[in-house]
């Protein structure tokens, strides 16, 4: 009987909030990585790779219909692999990418389903990422609209001049660092998309697009274990993290 009403209960649910689409952007050079010699998203993590640990988050999280795998051109085939050799049912299609993020996610959104209510946009180094904190995003866009992954800052932050010197100290109270992923009403995000293409508008995050456009964006508390592999030691510190969690390697 339990099981009956949380099956009713779920299906209440997705018709009150509707679908949620998933862009996996994976289309960058990994310049600060192994200067492009390497693709991180290859690399390995407790011996897996890090697009699949991403990906197979989002596999497993109930609330995400669909993947889209946005890449580099040349590692199309790479990527196919990995998603049939773990059985990915998920992912809808795997996308060239552009020249830049923003592009990259365009191309992305337009092969999310027409019936999907929202966009959750993620970058695929971000490998520890957890089905509680896509969750977690995707309500508050519910409630919101648009909404993102974010764990404020603690340390003290320092405004210097060109040279390195210290110009002020910066009030942290209301500061943030943002993560991925960023979850918009999927409307909301394509007039903010093709606002700023159409104004040449470039941003390094998809919170960005809606800002410019007008629109606010609830920041979600997630913690700092949300990292993103952009050097060789993230991968020791995301081994560490893993551990914490009762991971072996």
């Amino acid at each position: 009987m339990f099981k009956i009403f949380s099956k009713i209960a779920g299906s209440i649910k997705d018709i009150r909030r509707g679908k949620t689409s998933a862009i996996i952007l994976c289309a960058g050079e990994s310049t600060r990585f192994s200067k492009g010699k390497e693709n991180k998203q290859m690399a390995l993590v407790n011996g897996v790779p890090v697009i699949l640990r991403t990906l197979k988050t989002f596999e497993e999280t109930d609330d995400i219909c669909e993947i889209i795998l946005v890449v580099r051109k040349e590692d199309a085939n790479s990527y196919k692999d990995i998603v049939c050799k773990n059985g990915l049912k998920k992912v809808k299609c795997i996308v060239i990418g552009g020249d830049t993020r923003q592009s990259s996610a365009l191309r992305g959104f337009k092969h999310v389903d027409e019936n999907s209510k929202f966009v959750a946009i993620h970058d695929g180094a971000r490998c520890l990422v957890t089905p509680e904190i896509i969750n977690k995003v995707i309500n508050e866009a519910d409630q919101h609209n648009a909404a993102a992954a974010a764990t404020r800052i603690t340390d003290t932050l320092k405004l210097a001049d060109k040279n390195g010197f210290i110009s002020k100290t910066v009030d942290r109270s209301n500061m943030w660092s943002v993560q991925t992923p960023q979850v918009f009403e999927k409307k909301l995000y394509m007039v903010s998309a093709y606002n700023a293409k159409e104004k040449g508008i470039e941003a390094t995050d998809d919170c960005m697009l809606a800002e410019a456009s007008g629109f606010k964006v609830k920041l979600v508390e997630t913690g700092k274990e949300n990292i993103k592999i952009t050097v060789k030691d993230d991968i020791i510190l995301a081994e560490q993290i893993l551990a914490s969690r009762g991971e072996e390697q």
